[in-house]
């Protein structure tokens, strides 16, 4: 996979989706890592993060984002965003738990 500069989230999200063919979203539940458009779940084992691009907030260098660039071992590939906010609702423990391939 080529390795990109993005200047924001969108134009991250929207050249791994158009471009590269990561057309998925994923989300961590309680459990496990679902699919939201194939309905699938994953375990994290079942995963690989190919890559990751992480923004700063604008206003507050705190506010972070991560966007993850993710394939299943059934080849679906797909987009994973992760706040760092106080308002998010994602299972970070299980991201953690996916395996990373090291660049």
């Amino acid at each position: 996979m080529k390795k990109y500069n993005f200047d924001t989230l969108s134009e991250a999200v929207n050249t791994l989706t158009q471009e590269e063919g990561y057309t998925e979203d994923f989300e961590a539940e309680d459990n496990f890592i679902k699919a939201l458009y194939s309905k699938k779940q994953y375990q994290p084992s079942e995963l690989k993060i190919l890559s990751s691009y992480r923004f700063e907030g604008m206003t507050n260098p705190g506010d972070q984002t991560t966007v993850f660039a993710i394939e299943a071992n059934d080849g679906t590939k797909g987009t994973m965003v992760m706040s760092y906010s106080a308002e998010h609702s994602q299972n970070v423990e299980l991201i953690r738990q996916i395996p990373s391939e090291k660049n």
